[in-house]
């Protein structure tokens, strides 16, 4: 296990977790790596540690190129545990002199840890002199926890972001312009849509504040993915157009069914979206999985939204997304409801009520069909399409 060097005085001691498919809910089908940072300086520094199974990959590569007891200074920039994990084991075997973090920082990793020892906060515009260079802070609260924090190293240049500009992407290519841009666009899509979605308000704010302090380093370095080295600007330009969460004139059908009435039904709605000039992405719930769904949604124009009925409740892998993409507070939609019964259609009704609860413009009433739809049920699907087709097509700049 081998440091990669990055810049004069910084290397990569991470570790690569080729097997990791489930992140929160969140289908990781290409795994992720948990990027840590060693700088040596005259005060050797180490950014952030990893999941605590992986702690004998990133010790063995701190190895190789430092005694790892002569590490001063550990820098924690966020306190989720693939960041954090390792943090007690790093600490006494390394017995820095000191630990910092941001105020809420140490408040997590103090509620998750139960360190004995002291963790230093840290706050933006903060300071430390590492020996030869200078490490200055940045908050960035709800990004996506309270406690997350940039630290950039001034004179190298490089910005340690922790999971804000990452993926969750396996690779043995540490930098960008070593990556299939194809994957690595759906990868950083994928995260956003994921992770970092519902604080998009807080990204916009963000993005202006680091432009505010003329900030343009050469490098940014997350602790997921790879490093940005040839054009940083390119993921921050990524996130503020995520963050703008800009419609399109494109359709998201999510459904699930039980005897195939359901389906028929999104089929038929999906026809009338493609008659009135509207691309249009189909998910059954059957065959996916609802991190796709959402990546899906963000950047769309419209979300509709159909059900079967199951004791009197909407079929269970319809609440599940429902429940997953209320939470990630998808913007800028409008959208309608359908779905087949048997004697209770009240369940369909209610998918129009969870598209009000999630900010969706609804522009029709529920289409509901009892038992099989009929040639003129299905009709009325194809008609709900033509018309969340031109709702669309009202919006387009």
């Amino acid at each position: 296990m081998q440091a990669i060097q990055i810049s004069e005085k910084v290397y990569w001691v991470g570790a690569i977790d080729w097997n990791l498919r489930d992140f929160h809910g969140y289908a990781t089908s290409r795994g992720t790596t948990y990027n840590a940072y060693l700088i040596l300086s005259d005060k050797p520094t180490l950014i952030d540690t990893v999941k605590k199974e992986f702690y004998p990959e990133m010790l063995a590569r701190i190895q190789s190129v430092l005694d790892p007891k002569k590490i001063e200074i550990i820098i924690s920039n966020h306190a989720e545990m693939d960041h954090s994990g390792a943090l007690l084991q790093a600490v006494a075997d390394m017995q820095p002199s000191a630990v910092y973090a941001s105020a809420m920082g140490v408040k997590n990793l103090v509620a998750q840890l139960h360190p004995s020892f002291e963790i230093k906060p840290v706050k933006t515009g903060d300071k430390i002199d590492v020996g030869g260079d200078t490490f200055s802070f940045v908050e960035a609260r709800m990004l996506h926890w309270p406690d997350s924090m940039l630290a950039y190293l001034e004179k190298e240049n490089i910005l340690f972001t922790n999971d804000v500009f990452g993926m969750h992407l396996a690779t043995s290519k540490l930098f960008d312009d070593e990556n299939d841009e194809q994957i690595w666009q759906q990868e950083a899509r994928k995260y956003y849509a994921n992770i970092v979605l519902p604080y998009s308000e807080i990204v916009t704010r963000f993005l202006g504040q680091v432009q505010q302090m003329g900030l343009s380093p050469k490098m940014i370095a997350p602790d997921h993915g790879f490093i940005w080295r040839k054009d940083p600007s390119k993921i921050v330009k990524l996130y503020a157009e995520f963050a703008a969460q800009k419609p399109t004139n494109k359709a998201v059908i999510v459904y699930d069914t039980m005897w195939g009435s359901t389906d028929k039904m999104a089929c038929a709605i999906a026809d009338g979206l493609l008659q009135g000039g509207t691309e249009v992405k189909l998910f059954s719930m059957h065959a996916c999985h609802r991190s796709d769904v959402i990546t899906e949604v963000m950047g769309a124009g419209a979300l509709l939204i159909g059900s079967p009925v199951l004791n009197s409740q909407i079929f269970p892998a319809m609440a599940d997304v429902l429940c997953y993409m209320k939470g990630l507070k998808p913007k800028n939609l409008i959208g309608a409801a359908f779905g087949s019964y048997g004697w209770n259609g009240a369940p369909v009704d209610s998918l129009t009520k969870t598209l009000e609860e999630m900010g969706i413009e609804v522009v029709s009433p529920a289409v509901k069909s009892c038992f099989v739809p009929d040639e003129a049920k299905l009709q009325e699907c194809e008609q709900l399409g033509k018309l969340v087709s031109q709702k669309l097509a009202e919006k387009m700049p």
